[in-house]
């Protein structure tokens, strides 16, 4: 009866979370917040679930230490939740400059309160520190002076820098436009925190014990037949010129000149060629076109932009569009210019858009306006930010259409700036392209004397060309997925031959090992380039989490190959699919400056940790697969069906305990980046929700002893399969459907 009534309380609280995230959604943040997440009935379920699991713990007399301090840490986090709901604040103090206060916002349903601390603040000064050379932000930083009686303490306060004082913890939060003011939360909370994080730390200390504890699950299951022999690769595998189109453009060797040269794009300095592959990709919707480098489309425009845009190179993605204005695949820019039908032909439909019609016609008009507007401000000159110019230490990148005043340029550079294209176009006009050449040599000498430190290294110009030369998420994940059913087929027609073939069998393993070897290698690289572009760990968007987690997949197949060869196949066709994804979806692969509030250790170790977890447990969704497809090949009463579904099964159970201990870790870690940065460890956002539902439903397969309908091996496969649906939900459904903070990741 007890265990029922846990059953019924846990499936009740993962569909009450699940259902809020869809109602937040349609109905907003604060009507979950205060209807479901702060509701007193939700926080009373919490409450008999963990005093049902203490009493069922009691009741069962279990003593294993790793067990009960596992159980013990989430009673622990629980009780720090409940103590941060019932004596924290939180709210906004705003400073301006040379003022003090003592006072702070708190946000409420009857309005803003004001409270008092018992010392004040006054603001010494607020700075946007910017990357060199660019207008991005690299940090927010707040001085403070601290007023405590005859006490004074100089603070300060920046993004993943937090002040604390008597309990008080102070956040950087926001700042005034004239830059005399700084927004600052605040959060006084002097019982919650310190037992949350008492939890955090039981929790890492019970994970860690699990995975080592000799009488724990996984210790025994590593001590077994199936898997000290390895088992798994005998039951599943031994048993078996310049004109195209048209129009005109520089040489190949003379645009490559050019994509040598460094510009300010998306607010960071790289090479032209980024620029000019992005633009392409934009474009085309591939990075070449008729033959051309994407350099050669970039100069195209620069120089003959009448010609380019009446190429054919737009490509319209849907159908909704094309239909509507009876339009061809491929069109023009100048095909959506007609002086007839009143100028800009997709113009009205667009205001359509912007007034709130978001059918699919109307999305696609945005796009194809989008592309638009990007060859347009390349017409205007606005792109071609390739002129550095350092004054009283600060250097600044100009187009040559863009204001130079007299006060911060020298006449002599602006003239330089504002007329060398011209001088470009005539000599090519000529067809003088050695002096074509020159230029481009003159113009990357200025750069390199002008632009000082905002310039990338040598090294990073290096990676950088090297990365935007070789397509990897491409060419991985064809060959990948290639590789990854190739094995499967191969395997299961050897294991429905009446006769042995391990050599056979032993020689496609040895093959595939090499194969992913390489995979592996070649990944690496382009995560290493990623990384020594921008400077910092590659795992700021879902592009690059995408590759992280088909590396970690390829990386764990590699370790556990030469024991269970089977786990190559997998490792194949899970990290094929997230290439897969990398290379097909809108994603966006660019590579920018990440947000100073993404910039900390801590967010590295927790997007790692849970990208760990989430590869490892695809891999349980492969053998589960696996487990299905063997049933329906060989049939339900096949001889030997059962050892094989054992088999697999325990190989499963290998990923799967890692897996869960790395995903509690790194919720935990995440709630801790998050109370360090934005001065809250759990906000109930879509993303965490949806993470906590994850642990939830997988941690029911750790409980097999308590749940007779998970015992046979062909259940534990089923729920593998079926529970994989929340790690897409949790990944994909979130990004794409439910949005929220962690809509970018």
């Amino acid at each position: 009866m007890l265990s029922r009534s846990i059953l019924v309380l846990y499936v009740s609280i993962i569909t009450i979370m699940s259902a809020a995230t869809i109602a937040e959604k349609y109905r907003g943040s604060d009507f979950v917040a205060d209807a479901v997440y702060g509701s007193w009935w939700f926080a009373v379920m919490w409450a008999l679930l963990a005093a049902a699991g203490v009493a069922y713990i009691v009741k069962r007399r279990i003593r294993r230490a790793s067990v009960l301090l596992l159980h013990g840490s989430f009673v622990v986090i629980l009780l720090g939740a409940l103590l941060t709901h019932v004596s924290a604040s939180q709210g906004t103090m705003r400073l301006r400059l040379g003022e003090t206060t003592d006072t702070y916002e708190v946000n409420s349903k009857d309005g803003n309160t004001s409270l008092r601390l018992p010392f004040k603040l006054r603001l010494k000064s607020f700075d946007v520190r910017y990357h060199d050379g660019t207008t991005a932000a690299a940090d927010y930083i707040t001085q403070i002076t601290l007023t405590d009686g005859d006490k004074t303490i100089d603070g300060e306060v920046s993004m993943n820098n937090v002040f604390s004082y008597k309990s008080v913890r102070f956040y950087q939060m926001s700042y005034y436009p004239d830059m005399r003011g700084s927004v600052l939360a605040v959060n006084r909370d002097p019982w919650g925190i310190p037992v949350t994080y008492f939890g955090y730390a039981l929790l890492f200390i019970a994970v860690v014990w699990m995975l080592i504890d000799p009488k724990g699950p996984y210790r025994r299951l590593l001590r077994s037949d199936i898997v000290r022999k390895g088992m798994m690769t005998v039951a599943l595998l031994a048993g078996t010129t310049f004109v195209a189109h048209g129009a005109t453009t520089l040489p190949k060797e003379t645009a490559d000149r050019f994509g040598r040269l460094y510009v300010l794009y998306n607010n960071r300095v790289c090479p032209l060629q980024t620029l000019a592959i992005d633009f392409t990709k934009k474009l085309c919707g591939s990075s070449s076109y008729g033959g051309y480098t994407p350099e050669q489309v970039l100069m195209g425009f620069v120089m003959w932009p009448d010609e380019w845009s009446r190429e054919p190179l737009l490509r319209l993605k849907g159908g909704a569009l094309r239909d509507r204005l009876q339009l061809p695949e491929r069109c023009s820019v100048n095909t959506f210019f007609n002086d007839i039908m009143g100028g800009y032909i997709i113009g009205p439909y667009l205001n359509e858009y912007y007034n709130g019609n978001n059918d699919e016609f109307h999305r696609q008009v945005a796009d194809v306006d989008a592309r638009i507007q990007l060859v347009m401000d390349l017409r205007r000159g606005k792109l071609l930010k390739v002129f550095p110019y350092t004054c009283g230490g600060k250097t600044t990148w100009y187009a040559p259409t863009d204001n130079m005043p007299d006060s911060l340029v020298d006449p002599a550079h602006r003239q330089y700036m504002q007329n060398v294209f011209s001088l470009i176009y005539q000599e090519a006009l000529a067809g003088n392209m050695a002096s074509v050449d020159n230029i481009a040599g003159k113009m990357l000498r200025y750069q390199q004397k002008n632009g000082g430190s905002s310039l990338p290294s040598d090294v990073q110009t290096r990676a950088e060309r090297l990365y935007n030369a070789v397509p990897f998420a491409t060419i991985l994940f064809m060959l990948n997925l290639f590789m990854g059913f190739a094995t499967l087929f191969a395997v299961l027609w050897l294991m429905t031959r009446p006769t042995r073939r391990r050599l056979r069998g032993s020689m496609l393993m040895k093959i595939a090992a090499a194969v992913m070897l390489f995979s592996f290698a070649a990944l690496t690289l382009c995560v290493a380039l990623r990384w020594m572009i921008r400077g910092t760990v590659p795992m700021a968007n879902g592009y690059e989490t995408m590759l992280l987690m088909a590396w970690i997949i390829m990386a764990a197949s590699l370790l556990l190959c030469r024991r269970f060869a089977i786990v190559l196949t997998f490792g194949f066709i899970m990290s094929g699919f997230f290439l897969l994804v990398s290379h097909i979806s809108q994603m966006d692969p660019q590579i920018t400056h990440i947000m100073p509030v993404l910039a900390s250790p801590l967010l590295s170790i927790h997007v790692s940790v849970i990208m760990a977890a989430f590869a490892l447990l695809s891999l349980t969704f492969v053998c589960g697969l696996m487990a299905l497809l063997l049933r329906c090949v060989m049939g339900s009463r096949a001889p030997g069906l059962g050892d094989r579904l054992y088999a697999l099964r325990a190989l499963s159970q290998l990923f799967y305990y890692p897996a869960l201990a790395a995903l509690a870790v790194g919720i935990f870690v995440g709630a801790v980046w998050a109370n360090v940065s934005w001065g809250t460890y759990w906000s109930w956002d879509a993303k965490e929700v949806w993470a906590l539902i994850t642990f939830m439903v997988y941690a029911v397969a750790a409980h097999r002893v308590s749940l007779p309908f998970m015992r046979g091996p062909m259940a534990w496969h089923v729920f593998m399969v079926a529970a994989f649906a929340t790690i897409l939900m949790t990944y994909f459904g979130v990004n794409y459907f439910l949005g929220g903070m962690h809509s970018y990741a």
